[in-house]
């Protein structure tokens, strides 16, 4: 899984807002429709560790559980990184949020690799990706500037 879809974004609020709603992990179904379904598994002082996903994607489809590790600052500033514990058709995925503050807000930086299962073309598995990462981006804008 050398390869990863990449993009950035800026939001017009401080890194702690953005932080403040990336860490609801329980809502993501709210302002991210690739994700049908969200528990969290484990927590550790409020910070969930572990994830249970249902992600309807495009061709990627599948219940899984992802590991959090929570890499940030008090001001709301650093990286929010998470990696496949277990999956359905997901064999891999890697990917974090990284958070730095700029004069207009936070430029929110969302990086991304996925594996499957099945045989997927290096084409269709980058817009996958890319399509996983434009919704959250546009979800999460929308829902810290509300």
């Amino acid at each position: 899984m050398a390869q990863r879809t990449e993009s950035s974004t800026v939001i017009a609020a401080p890194p702690a807002a953005v932080l403040d709603v990336i860490a609801d992990v329980a809502a993501y179904p709210t302002w991210n429709p690739e994700f049908t379904a969200v528990e969290v598994l484990t927590e550790d002082d409020g910070w969930a560790e572990q994830v249970r996903f249902r992600l309807e994607a495009g061709p990627i489809k599948d219940t899984y559980t992802l590991d959090y590790r929570w890499d940030v600052d008090e001001d709301g500033t650093g990286v929010v990184s998470w990696s496949l514990v277990e999956g359905g058709v997901l064999k891999a995925m890697d990917g974090s949020y990284t958070l730095t503050a700029v004069d207009a807000g936070t430029e929110v930086t969302y990086a991304l690799s996925v594996d499957a299962r099945l045989p997927m073309l290096g084409a269709v598995r980058r817009k996958a990706e890319q399509r996983i990462i434009d919704g959250a981006l546009a979800g999460l804008t929308s829902r810290v500037e509300s």
